[in-house]
């Protein structure tokens, strides 16, 4: 993990722009600052995996800075770049929309960035696995075409451009829990980034879908919360979860692994009701 000390650390913003920009912490501090509150999600996370957490950051809205370097046309994508040189690739009509507000952030939670989450600066960006869009320790950011580089994970098997897939989980109960029998909460989350959540239906050993119950959504980049009471009567049971997002796509059953854009398929826990 990079040790990356405030003196001396600078970002580099270049390539086709009209003005390439080198500013210091301090530079990010005199410019506008905003906060939001998103969810990110990498893309090793697995069905039902816990690659995925939600967070409060502040930071530069990163359309700013790319609106005061001026960006020249023809340029599609932005080459972010850490202090240890890993490199992703973001399209640049994400990273200057409005509606995502992606991030240049220096702080998560209220605190300066933790040395394992980026510090002292990283991006933030809805929508978007990390592999392509949350840039740690981030020291450069080159507006560029997709077509005049690679970035660290495309050469190894991963797609170049890689949207957030709708996902939920079941975290109560674990699997191969032992519950006992009678009304039995079943929660979870369930996430879209950018679009965001508006339905979750659970079931029990393949059986009809049922309604759960959503919290009150805070905003589409965040993920939601969701529970259903379930009579559970003795035996052992599979429980399954499905989310459907605000476009009306619900999530396939059809399991995909990691590579190269993200898992899909229904989250599933076995229990044993006494």
């Amino acid at each position: 993990m990079p040790d990356v000390p405030l003196d001396g650390w600078s970002l580099r913003i270049h390539g086709m722009v009209d003005r390439e920009l080198n500013l210091s912490f301090e530079d990010l501090l005199d410019r506008r600052l905003v906060e939001q509150r998103i969810t990110l999600t990498c893309v090793s996370n697995p069905v039902g995996g816990e690659y995925v957490g939600n967070a409060t950051w502040i930071g530069i809205p990163m359309r700013d800075l790319l609106e005061e370097a001026g960006v020249r046309p023809g340029a599609d994508a932005v080459k972010s770049t850490s202090v240890d040189d890993f490199t992703a690739g973001t399209p640049l009509d994400v990273l200057t929309d409005p509606s995502v507000e992606a991030l240049v952030a220096i702080a998560m939670n209220g605190e300066p960035l933790p040395l394992e989450h980026g510090f002292p600066v990283r991006m933030v960006t809805p929508g978007l696995y990390g592999y392509v869009s949350a840039t740690k320790w981030l020291v450069d950011l080159e507006v560029t075409r997709f077509a005049d580089f690679d970035a660290y994970w495309t050469p190894r098997g991963y797609s170049e451009q890689a949207p957030i897939k709708t996902s939920s989980r079941i975290d109560v109960p674990r699997s191969f829990a032992r519950v006992r029998a009678g009304r039995t909460p079943v929660a979870g989350v369930a996430w879209s980034q950018d679009r965001g959540i508006t339905g979750v239906e659970v079931r029990v050993d393949g059986g009809a879908w049922n309604e759960a119950e959503l919290a009150a959504e805070d905003n589409v980049n965040t993920w939601r919360q969701w529970v259903w009471q379930w009579d559970a009567e003795p035996g052992n049971h599979t429980l399954e979860v499905r989310a459907t997002d605000a476009t009306g796509y619900t999530q396939t059953a059809d399991r995909a692994p990691i590579a190269p854009n993200g898992s899909t398929g229904w989250h599933s826990v076995n229990v044993t009701v006494q």
